[in-house]
């Protein structure tokens, strides 16, 4: 009995919802019937690994060249900007995809949008909520001040409700950005659950993505002071490595499960 009860609190925080698995949960492809190779996928993940690790060295070995908030800041831009490439080339290609796709292929690949929208309106609501708990937590929404004075009782009543507001407001936006952060990571990763519409999107996709963001990126000053080849190759590392992997895993859907664009489309 002795060991139930201690196990019981265990149990209650391993029931609470954590960023990671629910981020993962909206934003990964889940689609039962989807055709998933674990060696694209271990080579996906391998390169985004490689791409993060790199990126660290990169701050590490070389003098930043604005302060540590502005370079925090400026990825969480890219990641945001890099998101919204994505939904805006991402909706092109769907629209001419399925529109392109014969009867009833069409209307089957149209059903299948709910695994896209819900990886974007969870990005949109965790950076929403972000936003939300920073205002609340600067005071721009309610404070103090709004509240007039009717007694010491009434006012200690009021300052114990806005700390422990404070501390639920703090707790929601930790969860929130880890929230944001993982989704962002996924969702750029599996191109917003695309593979749910059809296996070879994410493929398609993918180079035209980041090609843009290359495009995006010649705009931007550097983010450190290192030498103009270091800065070339991680300019063009993300976006050739990206192409090179898309154009074998879209050989490797047709050589090995038979998957082409025009038997995709019903042609």
């Amino acid at each position: 009995m002795n060991t139930s009860r201690r196990g019981a609190p265990a149990a209650s925080l391993r029931s609470i919802p954590n960023p990671f698995a629910v981020a993962t949960t909206m934003t990964a492809p889940s689609r039962p019937d989807r055709i998933e190779d674990p060696v694209v996928s271990g080579l996906q993940w391998a390169r985004t690994a490689v791409g993060l690790v790199a990126t660290v060295w990169l701050l590490m070995a070389y003098p930043l060249a604005e302060g540590r908030e502005q370079l925090v800041m400026g990825k969480l831009e890219d990641l945001l900007i890099g998101s919204g490439l994505t939904l805006a080339v991402g909706l092109v290609a769907v629209t001419v995809f399925i529109v392109g796709a014969r009867s009833p292929l069409g209307r089957l690949y149209a059903s299948r949008l709910i695994g896209p929208l819900t990886a974007v309106g969870a990005i949109a609501l965790g950076a929403g909520m972000s936003w939300l708990m920073v205002k609340m937590l600067k005071g721009e929404i309610i404070s103090t001040a709004d509240f007039s004075y009717h007694g010491i009782l009434y006012g200690l009543l009021i300052m114990i409700l806005f700390f422990i507001g404070a501390l639920v407001c703090a707790l929601v936006l930790v969860f929130a950005i880890l929230f944001t952060l993982i989704a962002l990571i996924y969702g750029l990763n599996s191109c917003f659950r695309l593979a749910d519409v059809h296996e070879l999107l994410p493929a398609l996709i993918s180079p035209l993505l980041v090609w843009s963001l290359f495009a995006l990126g010649l705009f931007d000053g550097p983010d450190v002071a290192a030498p103009p080849v270091v800065l070339w190759t991680f300019l063009l590392g993300g976006p050739l490595s990206v192409t090179a992997l898309s154009v074998w895993e879209v050989r490797r859907l047709r050589g090995r499960y038979g998957i082409t664009l025009r038997t995709a489309l019903g042609r």
